[in-house]
C-alpha cells in the first residue's frame, strides 16, 4: 500500500482509481466490506483501490474546545491496519479550518475526480462530506450523472442484529467490553507505542513491567483493570498481561508484563493486542494495586488459550 500525504503527491503517481472517503476509525467490519468492494471494482476496471482519509480528525480541528474526542486508533495504528487490507493507495489529507470550507462539489470535482482520477466513488450509508457535511449519496448520484462517474453505496453491516459503527465500538471499549469491541472490529483492539521499563508498581511482586508510551492524546484507552494481551514485536507474539491504572491526579498508565518470555523490550516499539478483560476496579484500593488480585488475574490470563 502506497501512502500519500497530499493529493498533489498522489496525483503524479497514481492512475485511474476507485475511491472511498471517511475517517475509518477502527477499520471495523463495516469498513472492511467497503474496502473489499472497492478492491473488487478496481480489479474489474484495472484501476487502483484508493482510500482517502483525514488527519487530524475533523472534530479536533473544528471543535478544539471539546476535550472528549477519543478515537479507537491512533494515526499510526490506522495506517498499520489499513496496510493489511490489500489497498493500493492511502491518501491522507491534512485537515484544517480552511480545508473544512471546501464545498461538496469542489471536494468531489477538484480532489477526487481531477486530482485522484476517480472513476468510481464508493460510500457507506449515512456518509456525509464537504462543508457542513452537506454532501451525501443523493448528491453524489446527481453529480455522477453530470460528471460521468459511477457511484455506489454500501449498506450498514450487522453483527447479532446490531448495526456496527465506530460509536458502538468506542462505547464497548469505554465499558471494558473487549470481546464485544473485537467482534465489531473483526480483529483485536490494539495499542501501539514504545515500551520503557515501568517504575516498580506498589503492591506488585518482582515481575518486570513495561510501560507503553502513546503519542496521541485522543487514543481511547479502556478503563482500569487487568487485560489478557499479546505483546507483538518483530512479528513475534508474546503472551502478556496488561494492567491499566490511574494515579491520584487521573493520569492513565498502561503497564504490561510478559508471562513466559524474559525479553528486554526497553525502548522498543510494540503493539499490544487485547483479548479479554480479566478484572476491573477491584484491582485497586485507594489508588494502589492489590497484589492478591493481580496474582489471581495472572493465573486466569495464563489459563486462557489465545
Amino acid at each position: 500500500m502506497k501512502v500519500f500525504c497530499s493529493t498533489q503527491e498522489a496525483e503524479e503517481k497514481i492512475g485511474n482509481t476507485v475511491v472511498t472517503t471517511g475517517s475509518f476509525d477502527g477499520v471495523h467490519v463495516g469498513h472492511k466490506v467497503i474496502i473489499e468492494r472497492l478492491k473488487q471494482i478496481a480489479g474489474e476496471m484495472n484501476a487502483e483501490s484508493t482510500l482517502v482519509t483525514f488527519h487530524p480528525h475533523p472534530r479536533k480541528v473544528l471543535y478544539p474546545e471539546q476535550k472528549d474526542l477519543k478515537l479507537i486508533n491512533s494515526q499510526e495504528e490506522k495506517i498499520k491496519l489499513l496496510s493489511k487490507t490489500g489497498l493500493d493507495n492511502l491518501v491522507i489529507l491534512p485537515f484544517s479550518k480552511e480545508f473544512s470550507k471546501t464545498s461538496s462539489h469542489d471536494f468531489i470535482t477538484n480532489i477526487l475526480l481531477e486530482q485522484l482520477h476517480a472513476k468510481v466513488i464508493i460510500v457507506g450509508q449515512n456518509h456525509h462530506f464537504g462543508h457542513n457535511r452537506s454532501g451525501d449519496y443523493s448528491y453524489l448520484y446527481k453529480l455522477s450523472q453530470e460528471k460521468g462517474f459511477r457511484v455506489e453505496d454500501i449498506p450498514l453491516q450487522d453483527i447479532e442484529n446490531e448495526t456496527v459503527s465506530s460509536t458502538k465500538i468506542r462505547k464497548a471499549l469505554k465499558e471494558g467490553n473487549i470481546m464485544r469491541a473485537n467482534a465489531y472490529l473483526d480483529h483485536q483492539y490494539i495499542i501501539r507505542g514504545r515500551f520503557s521499563v515501568a517504575p516498580k508498581l506498589n503492591g506488585i511482586k518482582e515481575d518486570k513491567y513495561f510501560r507503553i508510551s502513546i503519542g496521541e492524546e485522543e487514543k481511547l484507552i479502556p478503563p482500569p483493570g487487568v487485560y489478557a494481551t499479546s505483546t507483538v514485536c518483530s512479528d513475534e507474539f508474546l503472551k502478556s498481561m496488561t494492567i491499566i491504572h490511574e494515579n491520584a491526579s487521573g493520569q492513565t498508565f498502561v503497564d504490561t508484563t510478559l508471562l513466559y518470555d524474559n525479553v528486554l523490550l526497553d525502548g522498543v516499539r510494540v503493539t499490544l493486542y487485547f483479548y479479554k478483560k480479566i478484572k476491573g476496579q477491584e484491582i485497586l484500593d485507594d489508588g494502589k494495586l492489590i497484589s492478591e488480585e493481580i496474582e489471581e488475574a495472572k493465573e486466569d490470563v495464563d489459563e486462557l488459550i489465545y
